[in-house]
Parts: C-alpha cells; structure tokens; sequence
C-alpha cells in the first residue's frame, strides 16, 4: 500500500502557496496525502465579510480562544467551506492534483465528544464558567469511508469542526489534535505539523533555536500560546505514527527547521542513530525520510552525502582508487507496531532486516581512517524487499567498487559467503466459460496447477537442491473465458545455469491458452573463504575472539545483483541481527550484538585499508 502523510497546514501558510507545491510532490512520489486545514485566517476573512467579530473568550493564563456557542457554529462551518477549503481546493487543482475537501463533521467523517464547561475570565477579571462552548476532541474516525477517498483522490482535505457523538451543533476542535487522532486512525505513516517558525523554538526570540529533537515530555517546556496544542498533537501521535515532526518555517522541505518527536529513548549514546533509524518508517517505495534523516545525519559530521536519482542514500569518503563499498538497504517489509527499546533490546521493523547493518556501516564510515589513495562508500538501497531491487541495480551500474560488504543479518559471528539466486515466474493460464460440473470439466486453477507443477518438477529436474513455493494466485472472470494467475518462486543454488531454466519454464508457453512471463532471473552466487574481504574479516573475528561460521544463505540480496556484472569483485554479507527474526512479529536486536558487529566490521574495514594487509592479499 502506498505510504500515508497526514499533514496538517494552517491557514497562513496555505496563504502562502508554496506548501500546495510540496504535497503535490509527495503525491509525485507516491504517497496518500490527507491534509488537515487550520481556518483562523479564512475564518476572520469571513466574519469581517459579514460585518461581525469574531467572539472570543480570555482564560485564566491570558490566552484567547474563539467563543463557539451553538449560534456561531454555522458561521464557523461557513468560513471552511466558503473560504478556507475552495482556495486549497483551487491551489492544488492548478497543480494538476485532484483533491476531495471537507469538513470533518460532514457525514461524522470524525465524531468527537464535547470538552467540559470552560473557566473564563471577563474584561473586569471576573471568573466565568461559560457551559454552551461547542469545543470538544476527537475521538472517533470513520477509517473505512476515509481510506476509499484517499484511494480516490490525490489529496483529502478536512478541516474542523467534527460531528458531536451526543448529536447537536458541530464541534471545534484543535486542528493539530485532529490531524494527530486522524493519523493515529489510520495508521499514517508520517505526521507533518507545519508552523510559522523553525519547528519548536527553545528561544522564541532566536529564529535559529530549533529544539532539532524531542522524547514525550520533553518539549513542553519550550511551548507556548499555539504552540502547546502542536506539542500536544505530535505527542498523541507518537502512539501510532512512527515519523512525527512539526516543521517550518510555513514549510516540510527543509529537515534544519524540524523539530522530531521519537517514541523511545536509547539507553546509551552510540545506539542513538539504530533505534532513530528503525523509528522512521521506511516500507519498500518510502524510503525518502530515512534517507533524508541519514543523508542530514552524515553532513552534520562533514562526511558528503547524496539521495540519488534512484532514491538511494550515497555517502562517500576519500577519492582514492581503491574503492570500499559497504551496501546496505533503507527497505524494510510492511509492519504495525511502535518501535521500542525493552532494556537493552530494540524491538521494531528494520531492527534486524537490515537497519542494524546501515547503521553500523555509517558509524563506521564516520569514524574509519581512510587513506589517501582509498575511498570508501557507504549506500543505503531502496527497493531491496520487492522484486525489482531498484537501489541495487542502479548501484551496479554507477558507483564501481574493489571490494564489497553487503549489509544483511548475519550474525556477529557469521559471514556470509554467498546467496541463492531467485527465478520468479508469472504463469498465466485460461479455460473457456463453462460450468465445473460439467463431463470432464477443468477449471482454470485446476489447470493452472496442472502447468505449476510441470514447471516445478522441469525446474526440479534440472536443479534438485533448488528450493521452490508458489507465493501468489489470482482468480479472473471475463464473459467467455476464465483466467487463473500464480507465481512460481525458485531459490536456485549457487553454480546453477539460470538460462537453462528460463528455457525449461518458457516452454510452457507454447501450449494453448498457457503465458509464462519471467519475473526474475539473478543467479546464486557464493564466494570462498580464501578472498581478500574473507580474509580481513577473518583476523578481524580473530581480534575479538571470535570463532567465526561462515554460511551461504538460501536467500537472496542485493549481492546476487551486483555479482551478474562485477565478476571479479570479492563480496561478503556482514551484519548484527537473528535473520530468523527478518520479517516476523518479534524482530528486535540486542546493544550487545549490533556493538559487537560495529567492532568486528570496524576493524576488517581498517585492515583492508592497511598497506600490511593489501602485501598479504
């Protein structure tokens, strides 16, 4: 599923016209995008059309907030839907973005409940408890009806009021709480506060004072007037929403005015990048924040780091022409759980497959003696987890290297030698409309398993220790014709001719009504122990007492890509982590596993550089 922003704007920035020209980029990238609209703006605009102030209530600490009883209500409906949400409607709509405004109490696309009577102060300083203030938070959102409008629309924008659960007049709401419980219903991917300042300021009077990250807490010493409500909302969001950040100035492109929220607190200093690392969300095809986050990370410690043309994070050390490369990959599977440190365990998505590995190498990137004559390099790919390793491929064919580390979880004591290769398949086959019952009747999935299994057992045929699953099958339905669809997934050793099985699957298709598409064809590949990246990391495991195993997996990485053109390059596969956690439920990492790789890796880095080690090669 494409990933979900919810951003929530005010109405001063909206009337600055460059925030449209950003969620068009996001939707440009892929991504869902429900605005949230704040009308403060819009709403003087419309009350001064009409002639009359905007009433106003004074508390007891010397703010001001609007008066809504039930009178003023439609008033305040009015100025979102004649003011504030057409000009976002229009704004986006020149940028070619179709977009679906409301206000939220519409259809009780949010309900809420009321707030209780609000203590007042009058002008003479009396104290007043006003009981007809219609204010309130949400607390209910119709996920279903929301979820097939984004599906829709390029962008969904609401705005305040909400429908009251009790029935009678709307209710006001804070529109950064309600971005907040609308991202936190969804399950949005990242929450977006965008303010006037350079996210929270620790000095109001310092533009350049922005608190650059906050732990729940934290922040709300820094706030005050409006402010308060933002940090309240991006604390509520932490309890579902893995990317929180309010932004600015009136703007989310420039990561230098941000001011993050993560959910937990690393127990020491040095796991600090890891557990930031696994908190962004970064499911195939949304990568772009935790490159962002890392390529920001890099440049505050003077190392030069890109975010590509494929979405890949580059970051590079020394120009020298021995080249060391230390690729990892931004991806991870899809997940639904807030990432938390338990002691000194990282629990989340990415802990182990394989955000461990990325930060390691960057850690140790940051921190390696590069030699004049080296270069080293670190990447973070994208797309690693889907079949079209995207990240992989455009690094094939850009960015050369002498040697290879590919960051997958093997263990502290393990490395990697080799992989299987992958040979996936799309198997199409179709049958004429007719009744099952029917004398000798076949079904298309009767006979697409029939294909599935000659294929299986050519393919087995030729290659016994192959491994295979078919991972996917899709049922079709047209006036005269019945289509049943599978994927057929073969693990194929290392040393296995790949083109002699395409010729095996691909005959197939010349039965009738039979379509055998190739999805992936990447070789196994495996490497010896007696290489000079083995042989570095084997006097590395020495140095830290290790008694090392080395294995060659059943799976696939992004080894596999490279290896079908960089013939002659030495490769491994180093990393912390228990790869039978990759993709599971529990996945977590220990301190004590992701800081032992740190050091074995740290050190097999520092003796490939070493003019002792490049005589013993």
């Amino acid at each position: 599923m494409k990933p979900l922003y919810v951003v929530k704007v005010g109405s001063a920035t909206l009337d600055r016209g460059a925030i449209h020209e950003e969620l068009a980029a996001l939707v440009a990238r892929g991504a869902r995008v429900l605005l949230v609209a704040g009308g403060a703006v819009g709403i003087e605009r419309y009350y001064r059309s009409l002639g009359r102030p905007v009433p106003q209530l004074r508390l007891p600490n010397g703010d001001a907030v609007r008066y809504c009883p039930p009178a003023e209500m439609a008033h305040l409906v009015d100025a979102y839907e004649r003011v504030t949400l057409p000009a976002v409607a229009e704004k986006l709509e020149a940028l070619g973005i179709s977009v679906f405004t409301s206000v939220a109490a519409r259809g009780a696309l949010v309900t809420g409940r009321v707030n209780r009577p609000l203590k007042t102060v009058t002008d003479l300083g009396r104290a007043v408890v006003v009981r007809d203030h219609r204010a309130g938070v949400p607390d209910a959102v119709d996920t279903e009806r929301l979820n097939a409008l984004l599906d829709a629309y390029d962008v969904v924008c609401l705005s305040p009021p909400v429908s009251d659960r009790e029935g009678g007049s709307p209710l006001n709401v804070d529109a950064d709480v309600l971005a907040a419980a609308l991202a936190n219903a969804l399950g949005a991917d990242h929450l977006r506060l965008v303010t006037g300042t350079a996210g929270l300021l620790t000095d109001p009077a310092d533009p350049a004072s922005t608190l650059r990250h906050a732990h729940p807490g934290e922040a709300g010493r820094y706030a005050g007037g409006r402010m308060r409500q933002k940090v309240r909302a991006a604390e509520l969001a932490l309890d579902g929403v893995g990317d929180v950040a309010i932004t600015g100035p009136h703007t989310m492109a420039d990561p230098s005015g941000w001011t993050r929220f993560w959910r937990t607190r690393e127990p020491a200093p040095d796991l600090r990048l890891l557990g930031r690392a696994v908190g962004v969300p970064s499911v195939s095809g949304d990568e772009h924040e935790l490159a962002e986050y890392l390529r920001q990370w890099c440049a505050e410690r003077g190392i030069e780091a890109t975010v590509d043309e494929a979405g890949n994070l580059v970051a590079t050390r020394g120009t020298g022409h021995r080249r060391l490369m230390l690729l990892g990959h931004l991806d991870t599977v899809p997940h639904g759980w807030p990432v938390e440190w338990r002691g000194d365990e990282l629990w989340g998505r990415g802990s182990v497959d394989a955000k461990g590995s990325l930060a390691n190498f960057l850690e140790v990137l940051a921190e390696a003696d590069v030699p004049e004559d080296g270069q080293m390099r670190v990447v973070g790919a994208v797309e690693e987890e889907v079949s079209s390793s995207k990240g992989a491929f455009h690094v094939r064919d850009h960015y050369p290297a002498d040697a290879v580390v590919i960051g997958e979880p093997s263990g502290s004591d393990t490395l990697t030698l080799g992989y299987h290769g992958l040979f996936k398949l799309r198997v199409t086959v179709g049958v004429p409309s007719g009744h099952s019952a029917g004398m000798d009747a076949v079904s298309a999935p009767d006979a697409l398993w029939r294909v599935l299994e000659e294929i299986r057992g050519a393919v087995l045929g030729a290659a016994p220790e192959t491994l295979s699953a078919v991972i996917d099958v899709e049922c079709r339905t047209a006036r005269d014709r019945h289509e049943a669809v599978g994927v057929l997934n073969f693990r194929v050793p290392p040393g296995v001719e790949i083109d002699h099985l395409r010729k095996l699957a691909l005959d197939r298709s010349s039965e009738p009504e039979v379509v055998v598409e190739v999805l992936r064809a990447t070789p196994g590949v495996a490497y010896g122990r007696t290489g000079a990246l083995a042989k570095v990391f084997a006097r590395a495991f020495g140095a830290a007492g290790i008694r090392p195993r080395h294995v060659v997996k059943k799976g696939t990485s992004d080894m596999n890509t490279l290896a079908t053109t960089w013939k002659d390059v030495p490769m491994v596969a180093y990393g912390p982590g228990d790869a039978s956690l990759d993709h599971t439920d529990v996945e977590h990492i220990t301190a004590q596993e992701y800081r032992t790789a740190r050091i074995v890796l740290a050190d097999a880095v520092g003796r490939w550089f070493a003019p002792v080690e490049r005589g013993r090669r």
